[in-house]
């Protein structure tokens, strides 16, 4: 596996770890619709969160938690898609979660309501 799906993988579990101990409810990891994925679904106060997970190990590029406009209609399409097959009939939030990984600091910064539709 390379680097950069490692350090992705290794995101997406502290992503996974902080959402559970904050009372998220875990519903799908990696869905796929065609070429596109939600990171995390999970569900809390009966709301649908989608929570798209952004690692990297140093903040050069700009905070780990931006996301472009692109990246958002994907998140949105495949939101759509999930909603329609699973008959989800709630809100729906989506939220960015950005990770900082490095040997020096893990910071994990959690955005509710990162971007909407």
């Amino acid at each position: 596996m390379s680097k950069h799906l490692e350090l992705g993988r290794e995101g997406e579990a502290l992503a996974v770890k902080h959402l559970e101990e904050n009372g998220y409810h875990i519903l799908d990891r990696n869905y796929r619709f065609k070429h596109l994925e939600l990171d995390i679904v999970c569900e809390k106060d009966n709301t649908l969160v989608i929570v798209e997970v952004k690692t990297r190990t140093t903040r050069k590029l700009g905070e780990p938690y931006m996301i472009s406009r692109a990246k958002q209609k994907q998140i949105l399409k495949a939101t759509t898609y999930y909603v329609q097959e699973r008959g989800v009939d709630s809100e729906i939030r989506l939220d960015v979660i950005g990770i900082i990984k490095n040997q020096f600091e893990v910071s994990l910064e959690h955005i509710e309501g990162a971007f909407v539709g």
